[in-house]
């Protein structure tokens, strides 16, 4: 396995996997995703074994504090030297669930978050999943001002 960061040519495994991890509400079009890895390829980390994309985590960069649902739509906010790692996604492929793959590229944005000098790191999250983020030192500050997907999302903040 490799973790890698993504291009152009990866657009059409990361639609698959985002297509059959959330639903069409909450999901990253094609058209984001071509946005987003024109302006921060460089900030997905994507879990390939061979060509097979099992899972990635992607997310921009600003000096805003707060994860917003514009973020998710306008991948030009990105500002490569933000304060904070705003994480959009952290998707696994179903048949590969449950053998630690998230956590491990988990660990991996937070240790280039780190050395990149950064703040920290935001995400937002459903209740079912406040205890996974809560293992890497994320701190739930309550619900988001988000909306995306129409769904309720708890922000969740790691310090360095």
């Amino acid at each position: 396995m490799v973790i890698k960061h993504a291009f152009r040519k990866d657009i059409a495994a990361l639609t698959a996997v985002e297509t059959a991890c959330f639903p069409p509400a909450e999901a990253a079009t094609e058209k984001e995703f071509i946005d987003r890895v024109q302006y921060y390829g460089n900030h997905f980390w994507l879990l390939y074994e061979g060509d097979k994309l099992l899972a990635f985590v992607d997310g921009f960069v600003t000096d805003e504090p707060d994860l917003t649902d514009v973020m998710y739509e306008d991948a030009a906010l990105h500002n490569e030297q933000g304060a904070w790692q705003m994480i959009f996604g952290v998707d696994t492929a179903p048949a590969y669930r449950h053998h630690g793959y998230a956590s491990t590229l988990m660990r991996r944005v937070i240790d280039d978050a780190r050395a990149a000098g950064r703040a920290g790191l935001v995400l937002t999250c459903k209740d079912r999943l406040i205890g996974f983020y809560a293992r890497f030192g994320y701190q739930d500050e309550g619900v988001s001002e988000s909306t995306h997907g129409n769904v309720v999302w708890h922000q969740m903040r790691l310090r360095f």
